[in-house]
This record gives C-alpha cells, structure tokens and sequence, in this order.
C-alpha cells in the first residue's frame, strides 16, 4: 500500500544536533517558531522507533487530526477575540454624534463574521468529541480546521476594517493577529488538502493526485 513502509522515530534532538542532524531556524512575518532540519547520515537506536515499523503513516496521522482540531481551537479563539475588540470599538467610537456601530453596514459584517465562528465552533466540539472516544476523526478534524481558519481569518478582516486607520496601528496589537491568524490558512494543513480530502474520502470523488 502506498500509506506503507514509513517508520516513525522519536529520537532525543540535542544528541543528534552536530551528529548528522542540522537545525536552520527561518525567521518569518509571526515570529513562529519555525525550522528546517538537514538529516546526514544520522544514525539512530533501535528502539527510538515509534509504533509498529512501516506503519508510521498511521501513526503520523493520529496526532495530525488531534493537531488539526487543537489548531481549529486557537482559531476560534484568536476570531473572538478579532469579534470582541470589533464590538467594542464599533460602540465606543463615535462619528457625527453617534456610534459607528449604530450603522448596518458597520454592524452587519461583524454579526456576519459572529455566526460563521459558532458554526465552526460547532465542528470542533464534533471532532472532539470523537478523538475523546477514540474514534476516526479524520473527517471532523479537517473540517474543523478550514471551517475555525476561515471563520477567523473573517474576522480579523471585519475586526481590520471596523477600526480603519487605527487597526494598522501596532497599539491596538490588531495588524500583529491579523498576520498571525493568516497563517492557517496554509498550516498545518493547506485549505486545497482539505478539499481534497473531502472530495475523496469523504464525497468518494476520484483522487486528484
């Protein structure tokens, strides 16, 4: 099978640094701890393998689902918090002797935004609910991520927008989330890999590559 023949390893990093592992730190626009690991003829023991050999697809695959839904959760977060300083502003802010979110179409995307978080909210709790019990979340897992990323990223526009000028502004710390809910939009799955998975394994659609 194709899922067949990858083995999993645990080993200890500060060993393998200098001894045939190379760690490259990338710096980027959220200051994520991010790197690029250089393996060279690392050697590792015997018993540094995690699970069955040759089924370290699967084994990856149990803790990306459980990463999956915990990533959907920081999003949900991260969206109400972009919804709550959006609120907040629109009813402080007063232009021509009245709050901006007295109007419908300031007010209106951030209901919008509201809504679409408690649908994907929704979804967590059901691939939650699953990974608790032990069951395949796959399918909740990944549609618990797209649905908390987009809805977040929603939000942090709608949270951008409602404060105009002022959302650019490093005081409001609105510029600093709005790069950093960008992010899962891309990790630690892309959105395309989330469509497909969808189109294959759950729409049984043919699979695309």
């Amino acid at each position: 099978k194709r899922s067949e023949g990858l083995s999993c390893f645990l080993i200890d990093l500060h060993q393998a640094i200098g001894n045939g592992l190379t760690v490259r730190p990338i710096l980027n626009m959220v200051n994520h701890e991010t790197n690029e690991l250089f393996f060279d003829n690392l050697e590792i023991p015997e018993d540094a393998l995690l699970g069955e050999e040759g089924k370290g697809f699967k084994t990856l695959l149990d803790g990306l689902n459980a990463e999956r839904t915990l990533i959907a959760a920081e999003c949900i977060g991260d969206g109400y918090w972009f919804i709550d300083r959006a609120s907040k502003y629109a009813k402080e802010r007063v232009v021509f002797n009245r709050p901006i979110g007295q109007n419908q179409g300031v007010q209106f995307p951030i209901a919008d935004a509201f809504i679409e978080l408690e649908a994907a909210n929704l979804m967590r709790w059901k691939a939650c609910e699953k990974i608790d019990a032990h069951q395949n979340a796959g399918a909740e897992a990944n549609m618990a991520k797209y649905l908390a990323a987009k809805a977040s990223w929603e939000a942090a526009n709608v949270c951008l927008q409602t404060h105009g000028g002022f959302g650019f502004a490093c005081e409001y710390d609105i510029e600093r989330k709005f790069r950093e809910t960008r992010l899962y939009q891309v990790a630690p799955i892309s959105t395309n890999m989330i469509y497909s998975y969808v189109a294959e394994h759950i729409l049984g659609l043919p699979r695309s590559f």
